[in-house]
């Protein structure tokens, strides 16, 4: 049998943060989740997302260190318009998300932004651009 993706894992350094963060993207992440040391959520098609607060990490694996020299894994969001991925990287950035690009149309054909969850993670935010109508 392959291997077969399963789980994304996020170690987050606050996770109550984090999880507001994933909750105003619309994921479905139980009330007072942020007081258990593991969270996970599954999405639609069934990947689960998970959630480790970093002391529980490093409590069965004390060597452990995070990543340095930028993020290692992005996660994106498709919007239901060009017009939404303005409106969510603004609503974000309000909320105090770090905006790491700013919507752009993207040469892929993409209505394009980059924002970072609370712990650095890069969250992008996409909508198909209308085509020409040929």
């Amino acid at each position: 049998m392959t291997p077969e993706l399963d789980l994304i894992g996020i170690v987050s350094t606050d996770l109550a943060r984090s999880l507001a963060f994933y909750r105003r993207l619309g994921l479905d992440i139980p009330p007072e989740a942020e007081r258990e040391p593991h969270v996970e959520v599954r999405l639609p098609g069934g990947l689960r997302l998970a959630w480790d607060d970093l002391d529980t990490i490093r409590s069965f694996d004390p060597d452990w260190t995070p990543p340095v020299g930028g993020t290692r894994v992005a996660l994106a969001f498709r919007c239901a318009d060009p017009a939404e991925v303005d409106r969510w990287y603004a609503e974000l950035t309000a909320a105090g998300a770090h905006g790491h690009r700013p919507p752009w149309d993207a040469v892929w054909g993409q209505r394009y932004a980059v924002v970072h969850d609370p712990d650095g993670n890069a969250v992008d935010l996409f909508a198909p651009l209308p085509t020409p109508e040929g």
